[in-house]
């Protein structure tokens, strides 16, 4: 199957649909126990161990100002790139629960608004138009600071 750039992985936090570039995502885990880190950010929840790799798992929701999440049955973990320069830093969303994989075309793309998401304008590429619904379309080189992405990957 051929992935496009139009294809989305949609994910729901704190009720709101939010969507990432499928080229982005590399699997999408259970969620499990997360070593906290000292002296991380607040939104940083800590690292787990994928495979004999350390991974960074970032709380979206503590990140957009929403408090910590908390686990449910449904919770998961989207392992995800972001870029660092000319570098890709793989890190781990928490996200409520994952919804699907759309295919949102660019003409279905609208610019980010100015107002009325729960979310600085700056972490979006753009609202989704989906099935008489809209998702936020995350910028995930955007989400995590250079500053913060060094700290994740030192």
């Amino acid at each position: 199957m051929q992935q496009s750039n139009d294809q989305y992985l949609t994910f729901f936090i704190r009720g709101e649909e939010y969507a990432v570039s499928i080229l982005r995502v590399k699997e999408i885990i259970e969620y499990e126990s997360i070593t906290r880190v000292p002296t991380t950010p607040v939104h940083v929840r800590g690292v787990l161990n994928l495979r004999g790799t350390v991974l960074p798992v970032i709380d979206l929701a503590a990140k957009f100002g929403h408090g910590d999440s908390e686990a449910t049955r449904t919770t998961c973990v989207i392992v995800a790139e972001t870029a660092l320069g000319d570098q890709m830093l793989i890190v781990g969303l928490l996200a409520d629960a994952v919804s699907s994989v759309v295919d949102i075309p660019a003409d279905a793309v609208e610019p980010p608004p100015s107002f009325g998401t729960n979310i600085r304008v700056d972490f979006l590429t753009g609202m989704g138009k989906l099935e008489g619904r809209l998702v936020l379309i995350l910028d995930l080189d955007r989400i995590l600071s250079p500053i913060e992405l060094e700290q994740l990957a030192s």
